[in-house]
């Protein structure tokens, strides 16, 4: 019945009526979700430095929205941020899948306040099997597997899942079961593939990299071999979950989905889940007519694990799925119209994250980009993110260059040198000062962290436990999550959320403890006689409570300032020191080396990236100029933007300071050779029934795929389209160049009120500009 309905609602035409609209699965109350987020952004305030928005205005305010963020590296406080952000600065409220393993106290209660929808996931109810597995014939009968003291007719289930065990950076293979031949038989849907798999099954030696028999001659399994370990799954339909999407969606609502499945700390973005374009393509099969858009999201985290780190939440231009997919969604080529929109969304969630092959590479480039930077220049959070993104784009491209090469060799020794001596970058510039002047800084700043001190340590004191507790369980699940996880690297992407659940856990109790000691007190004697008679025990117990959370936070706001005195006290005691003041001397004239090495490198391959490297830049050659730089250009495509604050839109955190990184892609030019993003997606699945399809089927991971697409996040480009010409013999041409022309517009506008900000127009122009927005506004408000 499930799958005629399923089947009924994809293929109505879009003359049919609406079907009348059922009571919600997983209702949202929009005064619980305001109240509920309005609380823990307090929590989010106190764990966070800063969390700036960017691209916030190109969120629609109208209409069905599906937000796909990347990368997953915060586990439950990327939740927090993302519909924080949403609510704060897009004015939308948006329903989040989360994972029916964690649906359980504290999480499970706050996610019904904000609507989310569980999703059950094969993997977490998986359990070990009895007896072991073989492919008996892995050349002639791939799918038949059979078992050493198994009982399939008991422990498995058609429509269940075969999990293969995982070891050390790979994750188990998995895969459907189709036919339970006998307790000790099995067929499935597809062969399992992959070195590791076939070995784990046959135990051989004469298998590839890509998991082939060199040894067509051998039939079965090596000799003496006795099988391996598996874990079973039973069927999860997940029709409901489909449903309650659709709905949301059908109604004008969002819905949020993190497409990596799960939370990680690698560099790079994990392989994508079909349930993204699944929810996408059900959704328009069912209502044409809604006007589905897809957001990515960026979540960029510096140092997501620790407390007052900053973030960067990045909006990119909405998606639009053309109807040509749907109908190829509605007519049994599921396969491939998933595979085009997952290429389209990992185009678009590369052009708002920055993603590196692995961590060194991501601290080289990093590094790369304060060696570029201007001394002493504070850049946005957003336009640091854009230089990292551009740079790590540019060292993808040219990282078999022989310049590159030499030039990475010698920024990781830079590197090495500097966590040798145990000194920041900018600390190095230190060494310009005279000793006289060094020598006042320090006392300057050792006598501010005296001052600082005495508003540090009363909250350090009263809550050291906390501190304490919070960093001893969050180590300590990161090494759990770590120990069950085949995708993390230390396992840090659960230490924020752990360390935030802690803190909502002890602290009230804490603050409990504290208060009902001083109520104690004054009730005895009055705390010594220092509290007048008149005054009730209710009101210093309430006294209380406001008293030691204000120490809380005055603790965390002058420590964090103390932190930065503290850390750069070092480098100053070595320029005083004779006996290493030639090292931080030495070192800051390799910096200046390194400096004009990767500045005349980055003007020599910038050009052969962009057109008009010159004309267009972060940072004018004005600002570096003043910062006695001899090389201005950076390697970006974006047009100059004020190191200033620059003038906002509503509802947005700044303006982007690019035009390439802002121009939504033609969603009608998907790239024709898809072909990598379905190789993961079962060939024999005709998708027919939703309520049957993995929700969490990946894709292989692809590095090229994302940046020479064509569908946006091409090399270099960050989004933008490279494509021929758009054709206007057709309503789909005009449309796309319409797009393109009011893209222009909006961005005309941007430069116009960042101008007019600045005071460099004239009061006749500042009114011809003004007029020229109100335009372009109306024009926004009816595209959306």
């Amino acid at each position: 019945m499930a799958d005629a309905e399923a089947q009924n609602v994809a293929a109505a035409p879009q003359s049919a009526p609406a079907p009348t609209r059922s009571k919600e699965l997983y209702p949202m109350s929009k005064w619980k979700y305001d109240i509920f987020l309005s609380s823990m952004s307090i929590l989010a305030d106190l764990f966070f430095r800063e969390v700036h928005p960017r691209g916030s205005w190109k969120v629609p305010r109208h209409g069905p929205v599906l937000f796909v963020a990347a990368p997953h590296a915060n586990q439950f406080v990327d939740a927090l941020i993302l519909q924080r952000t949403l609510r704060t600065e897009a004015k939308r409220r948006v329903s989040l899948l989360i994972a029916q393993k964690s649906v359980h106290g504290f999480i499970g209660w706050a996610s019904r306040q904000v609507g989310s929808v569980p999703v059950g996931r094969a993997q977490d109810t998986a359990r070990p099997g009895k007896g072991t597995l073989y492919l008996p014939d892995p050349i002639n009968d791939p799918t038949l597997i059979r078992g050493i003291g198994t009982n399939f007719e008991k422990d498995a289930e058609v429509g269940g899942m075969v999990f293969l065990p995982s070891i050390k950076g790979h994750t188990g293979a998995s895969v459907d079961i189709a036919v339970i031949v006998g307790p000790e038989e099995i067929r499935i849907k597809r062969p399992f593939t992959g070195f590791v798999a076939m070995s784990q099954l046959t135990g051989r030696d004469d298998i590839d990299e890509n998991g082939q028999f060199r040894d067509k001659d051998i039939k079965g399994v090596k000799e003496g071999f006795e099988g391996t370990k598996y874990k079973l799954a039973p069927h999860i339909d997940q029709t409901k979950v489909y449903e309650a999407v659709f709905d949301r969606l059908k109604a004008g609502g969002c819905v949020g989905i993190f497409p990596e499945g799960g939370s990680h700390d690698r560099t790079e973005l994990l392989p994508l889940k079909a349930g993204v374009a699944i929810m996408a393509l059900g959704a328009l099969a069912a209502a044409p007519d809604c006007g589905l858009k897809i957001v990515p999201v960026g979540m960029n985290y510096f140092h997501a694990h620790k407390f007052r780190s900053r973030a960067v939440v990045e909006f990119g231009p909405p998606l639009e799925i053309p109807p040509r997919l749907v109908e190829m969604y509605k007519n049994n080529q599921r396969r491939d119209a998933i595979a085009q929109v997952l290429d389209m969304v990992h185009s678009g969630l590369s052009a708002v994250t920055v993603s590196t092959p692995d961590y060194d590479t991501l601290m080289v480039i990093q590094a790369a980009r304060r060696l570029y930077n201007p001394v002493g220049k504070k850049l946005p959070l957003p336009v640091v993110v854009e230089l990292n993104r551009r740079l790590a784009l540019g060292y993808e491209k040219y990282k078999n260059d022989p310049r590159i090469v030499d030039l990475h060799k010698s920024v990781k020794e830079y590197n090495r040198q500097l966590r040798y001596l145990n000194i920041r970058d900018h600390q190095v510039q230190y060494a310009k000062m005279s000793w006289p002047i060094v020598v006042l800084t320090f006392i300057y700043r050792l006598a501010k962290l005296l001052v600082l001190s005495a508003g540090v340590l009363p909250g350090l004191i009263l809550f050291g436990p906390i501190f304490i507790a919070t960093k001893v369980i969050s180590r300590q699940k990161a090494k759990t999550a770590l120990a069950g996880s085949t995708v993390k690297i230390q396992g840090r992407d659960v230490m924020a959320t752990w360390k935030l659940l802690v803190s909502l856990a002890l602290a009230p109790i804490l603050y409990n403890f504290y208060s009902s000691i001083v109520a104690y007190l004054v009730y005895q004697h009055r705390l010594w006689g220092r509290v007048p008679e008149w005054v009730p025990i209710w009101a210093v117990f309430v006294a209380g409570w406001i008293f030691f959370p204000a120490i809380t936070f005055a603790a965390l706001r002058f420590g964090e300032v103390g932190m930065d005195i503290v850390k750069s006290l070092r480098p100053l005691i070595m320029c005083i020191n004779p006996s290493s003041s030639y090292n931080i001397h030495q070192l800051r004239e390799r910096r200046a080396e390194l400096s004009t090495q990767v500045t005349d490198l980055i003007n020599t391959l910038g050009p052969e990236m962009f057109p008009d490297f010159k004309d267009t830049r972060l940072i004018s050659d004005h600002a570096r100029s003043e910062s006695n730089e001899s090389n201005p250009p950076p390697l970006s495509p974006t047009r100059s933007t004020p190191t200033r604050s620059t003038p906002r839109r509503q509802d947005s955190g700044m303006s982007s300071p690019g035009g390439y990184a802002d121009s939504p892609p033609p969603t009608g030019s998907i790239r024709r050779s898809t072909t990598q993003s379905g190789r993961a997606i079962p060939r024999n699945e005709s998708f027919s029934n939703i309520g049957q399809v993995q929700l969490f089927a990946t894709r292989p991971p692809s590095r090229n795929r994302s940046r020479n697409s064509s569908v946006g996040g091409g090399f270099g480009m960050a989004g933008f389209p490279i494509s021929a010409f758009t054709a206007l013999d057709s309503k789909e041409g005009f449309d796309e160049a319409s797009k393109k022309i009011r893209a222009a517009m909006r961005e005309r506008g941007q430069m116009r009120r960042r101008k007019s900000q600045a005071g460099k127009n004239a009061f006749v122009d500042g009114l011809e500009s003004t007029d020229e927005e109100e335009h372009e506004d109306e024009a926004e408000k009816k595209e959306r």
